[in-house]
């Protein structure tokens, strides 16, 4: 059995494919939101459920709030937390109809959408490779 520091060890295992998506949700900019379609876009792999159980299992220490559904309808079950984020991160938001089941805003998907063009170009300039292109916008 070798010998670990203690920091070594309390460092999680992800699948691959989760680590990818985790670090696109790091890129993504306070304020600023991307699809489950769209990280899946960006990866080149997966798709929107992939990119979600990813998310659900392991997103936990990035900024989880900003992987969100196309419809802008906030994750059940944590939208106070997430509220709490788009706020304080002046993320656009949609208020709520008074039909709306318990009045909770939605994001403002067309404002609020990040392409990604922010990352690519750091990428660019920084002389390290870029992704080869942005995700399309899809809803």
């Amino acid at each position: 059995m070798s010998e670990e520091s203690g920091a070594e060890q309390d460092l999680p295992e992800y699948p691959e494919y989760a680590e990818r998506v985790l670090e696109v949700a790091e890129l993504i900019p306070p304020g600023r939101v991307m699809t489950y379609g769209d990280v899946a876009e960006w990866l080149e792999e997966g798709g929107p459920r992939q990119v979600g159980r990813a998310m659900a299992l392991y997103g936990g220490a990035v900024p989880w709030w900003r992987v969100v559904r196309s419809d802008g309808v906030l994750l059940p079950g944590h939208e106070l937390r997430a509220m709490d984020h788009y706020r304080a991160e002046g993320t656009p938001l949609r208020e709520a109809s008074r039909a709306s089941q318990g009045h909770l805003p939605r994001l403002d998907m067309r404002r609020a959408r990040w392409d990604g063009a922010a990352a690519v170009d750091d990428a660019t300039a920084g002389g390290g490779a870029a992704h080869p292109r942005a995700p399309e916008a899809h809803t």
